[in-house]
């Protein structure tokens, strides 16, 4: 009888499982996953309007992309006259990631944080290894819900705070929990 492989027969026959439709397996980081399934098995229609990581990247360090850097800086106000001299060529992995084994890439869903230049569908560039202190962005884990904010301390108090006047404050009390997942060092914003 041969071992291994796929046995006719065997197995839960196609979309008959949970959501109706074929699977695929995925494979997390074990520091991770955790948090991962606990987001993915909360309901949707149960978190508030406000921005919150819709997905999780682990950046890929051994790509190189060399991008050429021009010389001459670009005026965003009256034009600048231009040379086409181009001092050279840079990594974007080496500019953007400063600890590859730290760092990962959201994909950010909602509008709360538009005042700081954080809109929907924007990359954010997340390193878990840099201490969170008051007055960065962050990506916090309140009571198993991911979310994007400045996280502030003032008079012995804890918050996160929107950068969008329609949405308020989250004052982190005694019985909420908060784990900082990471801070923000970069948006990727598409025009």
């Amino acid at each position: 009888m041969p071992r291994g492989g796929k046995r006719q027969g065997a197995g839960r026959p196609a979309g008959t499982g949970k959501y109706n439709e074929t699977t695929k397996a995925v494979r997390l980081p074990i520091s991770l996953a955790d948090e991962i399934l606990e987001a993915l098995a909360r309901d949707p229609q149960q978190v508030e309007p406000a921005t919150i990581v819709s997905s999780i990247f682990k950046t890929d360090n051994y790509t190189k992309c060399r991008v050429p850097l021009f010389l001459n800086p670009v005026a965003a106000g009256f034009p600048a006259p231009t040379e086409d001299y181009i001092e050279g060529k840079i990594d974007l992995n080496r500019h953007l990631v400063k600890h590859p084994d730290s760092t990962f890439l959201v994909r950010v869903v909602g509008e709360s944080m538009q005042d700081a230049g954080i809109h929907p569908r924007d990359l954010l560039v997340v390193d878990r290894s840099l201490e969170a202190i008051s007055g960065k962005v962050v990506i916090a884990v309140v009571d198993g819900e991911l979310t994007v904010k400045r996280l502030r301390k003032h008079r012995n108090k804890l918050w996160l705070m929107p950068e969008n006047p329609n949405f308020q404050p989250i004052e982190i009390g005694e019985n909420m929990e908060l784990h900082i997942w990471g801070v923000v060092t970069n948006v990727i914003h598409a025009l």
